[in-house]
């Protein structure tokens, strides 16, 4: 099993990544080449574990896969094989319960394996199903599968009891190719469903409403292949951005997205950071010990949950004391105690942390307990003294492409091992 090894106080970080597609919104623009015979052409996609792992499941239904393994997918349904998408494969990651919505509206029928994923808390799927049964599905829970009939979706007015981006995903996916208008409200308004939401269209789908939180969509009898780039990924960019911050140096990301990160800038301006952005690109330069601050995190617009970690980690070498709350998975604070060996001051009460500021943190043996947990001891190790070893970084491989690679090329000493 493989390791990162992070030789840290190798002093600033300095110079330019690139930030990789979008993990969050390639998958479901993946699942979503389930609603056409055409072909569609993608582009900007990262090669990630996750990424294989969806190709392998659409693989499996039958579903023609083409990459160059850089950053292009062409993905061609025109008949499936089968319509089951397995257990062995779902269990490893949440997302594929993403082809349920596309399977049904386009065939009249799925088999879909209750989900895995990461172990950060409950994450039923209770309002996807709600969703479909409300647009004529017939769905039933047999032995862990989710087991799907509808002769035609029919369109209707969805109102999702809490926000959910897989549920919205899923419904949005399954009402392109509905007979009628479904009206979502209570819609998740991440930037990674509304590009979702903008492939549907460039594959001829009609929705009205896209980034709020009412989305109205008119189904259409097909969808046609098209040519789409993935969206930059803002939770990369954003953990790239706290590794300068905690090593006090400057770096600039390429093929970023600075608009769709307003909430994470801002709090990386909070710290003491300046932060400069143009239309594709943000720097960061800190010069100074960062400054505490409070993170609550929220569906967006508020702050994401998959950078509370980075913040906190950020936070364990601030000036002052800040207070994390976690208002989206209650078990996303596995990487407190990882921090805690490191030398960190942190204290969990239910879903608030208390972190205290400390002079350094120093090298340990840490475990990634899941995929942004991950990413936040790799950048602790940056700024801890002496060696920080990672252990079961397969989670980091889920979410980042060439990590090690990308941070070494502006400074960073990390070695992967055995």
């Amino acid at each position: 099993m493989d390791k990162l090894v992070i030789q840290g106080g190798t002093g600033p970080l300095n110079g330019e990544i690139r930030v990789s597609g979008a993990k969050n919104a390639a998958l479901p623009i993946l699942c979503a080449g389930l609603l056409t015979a055409d072909t569609l052409k993608l582009s900007n996609v990262p090669m990630l574990r996750d990424v294989f792992t969806t190709q392998k499941l659409l693989q499996g239904m039958g579903v023609r896969v083409m990459t160059d393994n850089v950053q292009e997918v062409e993905i061609t349904a025109a008949s499936l094989d089968t319509l089951v998408a397995p257990y062995e494969l779902v269990k490893t990651m949440r997302a594929s319960i993403l082809v349920l919505g596309p399977m049904l509206a386009r065939y009249g029928e799925a088999t879909v394996s209750l989900p895995g994923g990461c172990a950060i808390g409950s994450r039923p799927v209770d309002q996807h199903i709600k969703g479909l049964v409300a647009m004529g599905a017939e769905i039933s829970i047999e032995h862990g599968y989710v087991k799907a009939k509808a002769k035609r979706l029919r369109g209707a007015h969805i109102v999702m009891d809490m926000v959910t981006v897989g549920g919205t995903e899923n419904l949005l996916m399954a009402a392109a190719l509905a007979d009628g208008t479904t009206i979502l409200e209570n819609a998740a308004r991440e930037p990674e469903v509304v590009d979702l939401a903008n492939c549907l269209v460039a594959m001829g789908a009609r929705i009205q409403g896209i980034g709020s939180d009412k989305m109205v969509v008119e189904g259409v009898e097909r969808l046609h292949g098209a040519e789409y780039a993935v969206m930059p990924d803002r939770i990369e960019a954003g953990t790239f951005l706290v590794a300068g911050a905690m090593t006090r140096g400057h770096v600039v990301l390429r093929n970023a997205a600075p608009r769709a990160m307003d909430v994470i800038l801002d709090k990386l301006a909070e710290t003491g950071a300046i932060i400069e952005c143009g239309d594709d690109w943000i720097s960061l330069d800190m010069k100074r010990r960062p400054k505490a601050v409070n993170v609550r995190t929220m569906p967006h617009p508020g702050f994401p949950t998959d950078m509370q970690a980075q913040m906190m980690t950020l936070n364990t070498i601030a000036d002052g004391a800040a207070v994390m709350t976690e208002t989206i998975f209650e078990n996303r604070f596995m990487h407190v105690p990882e921090l805690n060996r490191m030398g960190a001051s942190i204290e969990v009460e239910g879903n608030t942390a208390i972190v205290k500021g400390v002079d350094k943190l120093s090298g340990a043996t840490v475990m990634a307990t899941d995929l942004r947990a991950s990413a936040s001891l790799v950048i602790a190790g940056l700024a801890a003294e002496g060696e920080t070893t990672v252990d079961r970084i397969y989670h980091l491989d889920r979410g980042y492409e060439h990590i090690e690679a990308k941070l070494n090329g502006v400074g960073a000493n990390i070695t992967r091992t055995s």
